[in-house]
């Protein structure tokens, strides 16, 4: 019988657009791994995703009892959240919007059989 160990963070602020990158390289890897990937990933977007992995293994540990060698990412999405509308002036009166787009990530971590 499999466990399903999960872990969701909301309103992340950045795209799903630019976190899909990074969830596409750790997706199926075993969490370690991930999470050595994700310390060293450039992109600004990785603190976020480590900092989920990181909860959803000590959720594993904790509420489980399953050590974290044996797990792997089962599932990881990226989502889109609600974007925010600010307002930006341009020449002549007109109005310029900037959309601040953030996304809900979700990680569902299993144990190896």
């Amino acid at each position: 019988m499999n466990i399903d160990i999960r872990a969701h963070a909301s309103y992340i602020p950045y795209s799903a657009q630019k976190v899909r990158r990074l969830v596409d390289m750790v997706r199926g890897k075993k969490a370690v791994e991930a999470q050595n990937i994700l310390k060293f990933a450039p992109q600004s977007a990785s603190t976020p995703l480590l900092k989920l992995i990181d909860s959803a293994l000590a959720n594993a540990e904790e509420n489980f009892g399953v050590n974290r060698d044996d797990l792997f990412i089962y599932q990881i999405y990226a989502n889109e959240a609600p974007t925010r509308k600010w307002r930006k002036f341009g020449a002549r009166g007109r109005f310029k919007p900037w959309l601040r787009r953030s996304s809900h990530i979700t990680v569902v971590l299993r144990e190896t059989e």
